[in-house]
């Protein structure tokens, strides 16, 4: 895509050429190339080659391969209230960002009128016998007393059972990856 020969520097007619070049004025020792504005379409191999004028034993030696990887933060997601939210019925809360790479993991909350984090298997459990939720990523600090199944940090759903009135509320799912994070919520009236 990008070549310097002879002292001039030629961009290969692709969508990278308004965005690529040299890191640092040509001449030098280090050839470092430049992508601005990166796309996702970026992401792929990339191949250094460098050949000294006058050593024909350099030809095809001096060869470095790397590969990009453009990592894209979630679109914001989606939420949305599945079931029927009366006493005793059981909800799913869902959450879905249409993007992202790598793929987001999905991590619910409840925000009003209490804070509350919905944790996933390994972080929380649901304990009937104490009446009520330990969890908080493993703190062991009894939560309100909520039915519930964790959190699918995957899917992004969370299965609220046998609601009741205090488990009103608005709920907060963060989509979430290396790159960032979006955000959407839903009003849980019981």
């Amino acid at each position: 895509i990008l070549t310097y020969l002879d002292g001039v520097v030629k961009v290969e007619e692709t969508d990278l050429k308004p965005r690529v070049g040299f890191l640092y004025p040509l001449p030098t020792h280090n050839i470092s190339v430049v992508i601005n504005a990166t796309r996702e379409r970026d992401s792929g191999q990339y191949m250094c080659t460098v050949n000294v004028a006058d050593e024909d034993s350099s030809v095809g030696k001096n060869v470095g391969i790397i590969n990009l990887t453009v990592l894209v933060p979630p679109a914001p997601p989606t939420c949305e209230l599945h079931g029927d939210p009366v006493v005793g019925a059981n909800v799913t809360l869902s959450c879905s960002s249409s993007k992202g790479k790598p793929v987001p993991w999905y991590q619910w909350q409840r925000t009003d009128p209490t804070f509350q984090v919905f944790s996933s298997p390994a972080h929380g459990t649901v304990a009937p016998e104490a009446g009520g939720i330990k969890g908080g990523f493993g703190s062991g600090v009894a939560l309100p007393p909520l039915q519930f199944s964790p959190a699918d940090r995957v899917k992004g759903t969370l299965k609220l059972t046998n609601l009741s009135s205090d488990m009103a509320g608005l709920y907060v799912c963060a989509a979430e990856n290396r790159a960032g994070s979006a955000k959407c919520n839903v009003v849980l009236e019981v």
